[in-house]
């Protein structure tokens, strides 16, 4: 992409504006938004950054200045070297550890330590690599999840950007079968690569997982290999929502699902979305802005729930 525009507004502003493009039924999808903090030691300030693969038109720039409510900031817009922002974006990113996992790219070594799952996920054009907040916060509910006891037999990620949290899942459940999916067809041959470095056994079976590209549930192979004991969605609040009846009828009874990718102010709504299709919280934990929900489908008895502690915050959203 060789263009980019940047917003700077308060949190609450660019939050409105996040919330704003996901309501956008109309949006170009070939405007990519994304929201962050510019700096930890001032949390208030933020971001808007659109990235674009043309010069902005005047089109373009009436589409994000009208996801801010009245009077927009001014729009900043540079042209960018021709390089893939994505790769740039995630260069030299730290190591993180997350509940049982330690998510590196190529440029650190593993920990290989007793008890600790490695990966290595390099930069690439699919998001997902840990270091956002709803996927990091993905990683320490699951393994929140075993430590409580959770079994799963087949297991789906849906959204599955570099398919890091369906390699989590089979780490952790091992004989499991998982599939993955992702609306973006460039997540194929990325998720593809990942599992061969991380020693994922890609198909069908027991301990291998399959890969398909889907807009929510929507292909027969999702179909076929439901109902799952576990399914995992980190993608936006608005198709979380829409996506609920389906999430409910793919588990089975008391099966699991774990959803991020919705602001702590979106929870809500999700939530009861969630509650009118059969499935009540076990657990949360909040992560800075973001809320990362364990659910579970009814099965004749009252899942307690439970508030998985305060964690790091990250800020950027991909």
């Amino acid at each position: 992409m060789s263009w980019k525009v940047t917003i700077f507004a308060p949190r609450d502003v660019v939050q409105a504006a996040l919330i704003a493009h996901e309501d956008a039924w109309d949006w170009d999808h070939d405007i990519v938004i994304a929201g962050s903090e510019i700096a930890e030691d001032k949390p208030e300030d933020w971001q808007l950054e659109a990235w674009l693969d043309r010069k902005p038109t005047k089109a373009d720039q009436k589409a994000i200045a009208n996801l801010f409510e009245g009077a927009a900031p001014k729009l900043n817009i540079e042209k960018l070297p021709d390089e893939d922002w994505v790769t740039l974006s995630q260069q030299g990113v730290e190591p993180i550890r997350e509940g049982v996992f330690h998510v590196h790219t190529p440029e650190y070594p593993p920990l290989a330590q007793p008890g600790v799952r490695d990966f290595v996920i390099p930069a690439s054009q699919a998001f997902g690599t840990g270091q956002h907040a709803t996927t990091a916060g993905c990683l320490a509910m699951l393994s929140h999840m075993k430590q409580q006891g959770v079994r799963v037999r087949n297991l789906a990620d849906i959204g599955t950007g570099t398919g890091l949290l369906a390699f989590a899942g089979l780490r952790l459940w091992p004989t499991a079968r998982a599939i993955a999916s992702d609306i973006d067809s460039v997540c194929g041959p990325v998720v593809a690569e990942n599992a061969t470095n991380n020693d994922v056994p890609l198909g069908d079976g027991s301990g291998r997982m399959a890969m398909v590209i889907a807009a929510g549930m929507d292909h027969p192979l999702l179909e076929a290999a439901g109902p799952y004991d576990l399914l995992i969605a980190n993608i936006l609040a608005g198709p979380l929502v829409e996506l609920a009846p389906a999430f409910a009828r793919a588990v089975v009874p008391g099966g699991s699902v774990l959803l991020a990718g919705l602001l702590e102010t979106q929870e809500a709504t999700v939530r009861a979305a969630y509650r009118k299709a059969g499935l009540r919280l076990a657990a949360r934990m909040v992560r800075g802005d973001w809320s990362i929900l364990w659910l579970r489908r009814r099965a004749g008895g009252r899942v307690r729930s439970s508030r998985v502690g305060q964690l790091p915050e990250w800020s950027k959203r991909w």
